[in-house]
């Protein structure tokens, strides 16, 4: 199951009582697929949303409101679930019961209070709402075919302080949001909390891995250039070593020169640990610029 319809099953599990299926049934049908005088089209490729679309109807309205079903079998084995009232009688129960004008659909606001908006936006997001896997990406959208609505919806999301942005995608009005902070609040608003857990818990491994890489990126960059470092400090120990012995060199100079050679692979902080008497990065880092020194007079005499 993907982490969308994961999300909707929560949130129908939590739609119990009549004034949050009134409101929830509500969203479902004022941003379904297509209302007009003589006909409501709904349409879901989630069974569960299918089979609570079509008992909130029949709960809501009894037998007073005749409704047909269809199954519409679709590529790669999925199936679209679609619910159709028509007839002018039929319809005009619906719409009359939620005040929708199938000329000019808009909220409305006499349909829902304080205690229910949470159930009508779950209402909403079952119809035309979707969520990405937050392994993925952050982006919770609802794709709506009146422009109508989608600024009713926006201006509900706003006054929850949910910033939501807005772009046409094939006719339809996409409404989402992107920021994981904002996709939480909303999820748990509509009744989804154990999926807001799982994306906080996603985004702290998130953040940990990345902490480690970036930690094993950091010491992956000071590794290559000790290395090359190291390299270098090398080759002007073994010309030292073969032109003119490293027995000749101050004790001092000589005493490191030796430890980097049976160490090429120390940084300086780990040489210095190592000398008798210890010394620290910086004295090891003076001593090493001398022995340099010493190298370059002696390729500046061969002509190297």
């Amino acid at each position: 199951m993907s982490f969308s319809n994961e999300v909707k099953s929560e949130i129908i599990s939590a739609v119990t009582d009549k004034d949050k299926k009134f409101a929830c049934l509500y969203g479902l049908i004022l941003f379904c697929n297509r209302i007009t005088h003589d006909e409501i089209c709904f349409q879901s490729e989630n069974r569960q949303v299918a089979d609570m679309f079509s008992s909130l109807v029949s709960e809501i309205f009894k037998n007073s409101v005749k409704m047909s079903e269809d199954v519409i079998e679709r590529k790669k084995g999925t199936s679209l679930y679609s619910f159709n009232i028509t007839g002018s009688e039929n319809v005009k129960t619906v719409i009359d019961r939620f005040r929708i004008d199938p000329d000019d659909r808009e909220i409305d606001l006499k349909n829902i209070d304080n205690n229910s908006i949470a159930n009508f936006l779950a209402g909403v997001f079952l119809s035309c709402g979707s969520v990405n896997n937050p392994e993925s990406g952050y982006h919770l959208e609802f794709v709506i075919n009146s422009g109508t609505l989608c600024d009713d919806l926006n201006r509900i999301l706003t006054s929850f302080d949910l910033k939501a942005k807005t772009v046409t995608r094939k006719n339809n009005n996409i409404l989402y949001i992107k920021e994981s902070e904002n996709i939480e609040e909303i999820l748990t608003f509509m009744g989804a909390q154990n999926s807001t857990l799982e994306i906080m818990n996603i985004k702290i491994l998130k953040d940990m891995r990345n902490r480690v890489n970036r930690v094993r990126n950091c010491d992956m960059a000071n590794l290559n250039k000790t290395s090359a470092a190291s390299v270098s400090q090398l080759q002007d120990i073994r010309l030292i070593e073969s032109n003119l012995g490293l027995e000749n060199l101050p004790d001092t100079l000589r005493e490191i020169a030796e430890a980097r050679l049976e160490n090429p692979e120390f940084s300086l902080n780990d040489l210095g640990e190592i000398l008798d008497p210890p010394i620290g990065r910086s004295g090891v880092n003076h001593r090493l610029k001398r022995i340099k020194q010493i190298a370059d007079q002696i390729r500046k005499e061969n002509n190297e």
